[in-house]
């Protein structure tokens, strides 16, 4: 049995609020590939019911929206069975290797890169992830990587080097998508452009058709 097929062109990072299964499930009717639950500060209890409630809610109106966890390997295994499909771990996290041998081979793992260093080193775990996130893109409030801004010039090595796909994060917009796919990343992660929109259904709709239109 091979691993789910990824649609990372539209990539959704949770933030934190009172109305993230809604908008979850919104961003999966919209076609969002990937749905990642991050709520920081978080403890791993409310992270394990909050990943619950979103797969729950995303299934029932998107089956094939993949839903990770932001980190946090345990919590990933503990949802298996309830729909959660793997886990996107930071440098400071659980090696890949280590995700891998607990999740399995059929799990979903990403890993954060940022630099042609970082994904050099990913590529020599190639064999235990399925894509690379890199960025930032630009200064966003979001995170703060301590790494330089990439910008548009700043992805075609990168996705050139890279073994596993790509996908960028860092401040994007439904306006960056298009630009973005030209540069040979297989899609684009974001957080605020969601959590904000006021129909985050056509959100990310808007992202998709970006997204597909810098790829004809």
């Amino acid at each position: 049995m091979a691993r789910p097929p990824l649609d990372l062109r539209c990539y959704f990072v949770t933030g934190s609020g009172p109305d993230v299964v809604e908008r979850a499930r919104a961003a999966a009717l919209g076609g969002a590939g990937i749905i990642q639950v991050r709520s920081k500060p978080i403890t791993a209890r409310d992270l394990y019911t909050l990943s619950r409630n979103v797969a729950r809610a995303v299934h029932e109106v998107r089956p094939s929206t993949q839903v990770l966890v932001d980190d946090r390997v345990d919590v990933a295994l503990a949802l298996r069975e309830e729909g959660v499909a793997g886990v996107h771990v930071g440098q400071d996290d659980l090696d890949v290797r280590v995700a891998r041998d607990l999740l399995g081979p059929h799990a979903i793992i990403g890993l954060t890169t940022g630099t042609r260093e970082l994904v050099a080193a990913a590529n020599g775990v190639a064999e235990s992830i399925d894509y690379i996130g890199a960025g930032p893109f630009r200064a966003t409030p979001t995170k703060e990587s301590g790494r330089p801004l990439l910008g548009l010039s700043g992805y075609p090595p990168l996705a050139e080097l890279s073994h596993v796909p790509v996908v960028a994060i860092g401040g994007i917009t439904a306006d960056d998508a298009c630009d973005l796919a030209q540069t040979g990343v297989a899609g684009v992660a974001i957080v605020r452009g969601v959590m904000n929109a006021s129909d985050p259904r056509a959100y990310v709709e808007k992202v998709i058709t970006e997204f597909e239109r810098g790829c004809a």
